[in-house]
């Protein structure tokens, strides 16, 4: 499970068996969500708070280049 980066108690990562589209697994101590990255936008939540949601959405926006890349680079796209 390949950690893209860690802020503000999120864990944002990605599956080793993950699929397209592109997409980011946020984690936080409440539980996580599934955020799609262009656009971003909320796939699903299992637990996160919605203000958590709201800092996690921005976090993604302002390194959506940083996550697709690793994303390709990982999966090899």
């Amino acid at each position: 499970m390949p950690e893209i980066f860690r802020v503000f108690g999120f864990r944002f990562l990605f599956y080793s068996n993950d699929h397209l589209p592109i997409h980011v697994h946020v984690r936080n101590s409440d539980g996580e969500a599934r955020f799609s990255v262009n656009p971003v936008q909320l796939i699903d939540n299992r637990g996160m708070k919605p203000k958590d949601l709201k800092i996690a959405e921005g976090l993604i926006e302002e390194n959506e280049d940083i996550i697709a890349q690793r994303w390709k680079e990982f999966f090899h796209q």
